[in-house]
């Protein structure tokens, strides 16, 4: 257990950035009654240094938040798996059904490896596998799941007529 007075001196990373976060977020955090931290990856290769570099500097903040208060924490680890299949990765097989498939969302691009449904799903069951192997505690979000969920509907609802943007045939216009 760490002391109360080595709390209030440390000058570690993740205890100032927690200390800064819970003086100016203050009204935000006691509105919602917890803390929610989100880290966010592309899917488009296989988990890596930097993605475990991402999960693990959000875990160390959670980690210096709970020792600061008994508020509840939440890690989200968001996959932004509509993104497009920008280039064909080095360490994959079957490099030409990618090709085939480039700019197409992650999640509608066939999974080269032949497991899952796509190869965004694929890699974002690498990413869960490649996590949980260290322990870590995180909430798992698709970003194509939450759009097929209807999640983000009052969100894009409430950005289109802010900014008086139509959809059509998948471009947005501005209205003049």
């Amino acid at each position: 257990m760490i002391k109360k007075e080595n709390l209030d001196k440390t000058n570690a990373w993740p205890f100032v950035e927690a200390k800064k976060m819970l003086r100016e977020r203050k009204s935000i955090i006691e509105k919602k009654g917890k803390i929610t931290l989100q880290t966010g990856y592309g899917p488009s290769g296989l988990p890596h240094i930097g993605t475990f570099g991402e999960v693990a500097r959000t875990s160390m903040m959670v980690n210096a938040i709970n020792k600061l208060t008994d508020l509840p924490t939440e890690i989200i680890t968001f996959s932004d798996d509509m993104d497009g299949l920008r280039k064909v990765p080095d360490n994959v097989p079957q490099k030409d059904l990618l090709q085939k498939n480039l700019h197409k969302p992650l999640t509608q691009v066939p999974d080269p490896f032949g497991k899952f449904k796509s190869f965004g799903e694929h890699n974002n069951e690498m990413l869960k596998n490649f996590l949980n192997s260290f322990n870590f505690e995180y909430n798992f979000k698709s970003s194509t799941h939450l759009y097929k969920s209807g999640f983000f509907n009052s969100s894009l609802e409430f950005y289109r007529k802010l900014h008086k943007v139509k959809l059509n045939q998948n471009k947005y216009k501005l209205i003049k």
